[in-house]
């Protein structure tokens, strides 16, 4: 699950603030409505469901 992906595809800024060898620091901000977007997105994601491989 690439949650950064997940944040902007919801509508939340996500910057790159700044690398310290291999750990990089990032900052996420937005609105309230695109936080709730964010919050389904990976309650959706991490239902059973959604992880279940598909049957042939």
């Amino acid at each position: 699950m690439d949650v950064l992906k997940i944040a902007e595809e919801a509508g939340l800024s996500v910057l790159l603030d700044g690398r310290i060898g291999r750990q990089e620091y990032t900052s996420v901000s937005g609105s309230v409505a695109a936080l709730l977007r964010f919050a389904e997105a990976i309650r959706a994601d991490s239902t059973p469901q959604a992880r279940a491989p598909e049957r042939t």
